[in-house]
């Protein structure tokens, strides 16, 4: 191959026609070959296998991405018990939460697993929750009220420093307020009372602390030595 190619570029062109399409031939294979060598090379540059098709761009992933969740989501979802699905009369579907249209179901499928969706259903909960009507606690119960040591609960590190104060009403959920863990003082009414009011539905309870005691300087330890004497002042006759 070397020996035909020196002949063929010491040739003017015309002399030859064997030998020139020989040279034709053997340049289309040569540059064939270079731009497949070029393409793989510039393909494992960006991190792809030798023989693949090269990196996938971002927008390729997204769309591979919702395909895929397009075809779980059909699998897995009941459009029939979906609330927001909706066929209008041109034949397109609708979905009444997010107000958009869709060319067909595996459309609709991949929108309801998609940011917008997914927020305006978390936003339909919570104003749905808040709308409901507060549930009253039966006519004879009363609300009742404990003190819980640091010690006794799981939910939380212990620590001595604190205690919870605790509330339980049915159908309502316990709920607890952290406090001090200092003693409570019950000596007096004024100072420690709670009170139930059945028609406001008002539960108040009244809580005082004791103090803590002040820790006063250390008494010095007695000594046989006599008190020190202001200057001035006569010191007192040995005894």
């Amino acid at each position: 191959m070397d020996r035909t190619v020196l002949n063929v570029s010491k040739l003017d062109g015309g002399d030859c026609p064997r030998y020139c399409e020989s040279s034709k031939r053997l340049g289309f294979s040569l540059v064939k070959d270079l731009g497949l060598f070029a393409r793989s090379a510039m393909d494992r540059e960006w991190g792809s296998k030798p023989g693949s098709g090269g990196a996938a761009s971002a927008q390729n992933e997204a769309i591979d991405r919702r395909e895929r969740l397009r075809r779980l989501a059909i699998e897995t979802i009941d459009l029939g018990k979906d609330p927001y699905f909706m066929r209008n009369h041109l034949g397109s579907y609708e979905c009444k939460l997010c107000l958009t249209l869709h060319n067909n179901e595996g459309n609709y499928l991949a929108h309801t697993q998609g940011k917008r969706h997914q927020t305006n259903l978390a936003k339909r909960a919570a104003r749905d929750a808040k709308d409901q009507p507060i549930q009253p606690i039966e006519d004879n119960a009363k609300p009742r009220y404990r003190l819980m040591s640091s010690f006794e609960q799981k939910l939380e590190p212990n620590e001595k420093e604190w205690q919870y104060l605790l509330f339980a009403a049915e159908p309502y959920e316990i709920i607890a307020f952290k406090i001090p863990s200092t003693e409570i003082d019950k000596s007096a009414n004024d100072k420690f009372f709670f009170h139930w009011d059945q028609d406001s539905k008002q539960f108040t309870l009244q809580l005082y602390f004791k103090p803590k005691p002040q820790v006063g300087p250390a008494p010095r330890p007695a000594t046989g030595f006599p008190p020190s004497v202001p200057p001035g002042l006569p010191r007192p006759p040995p005894r």
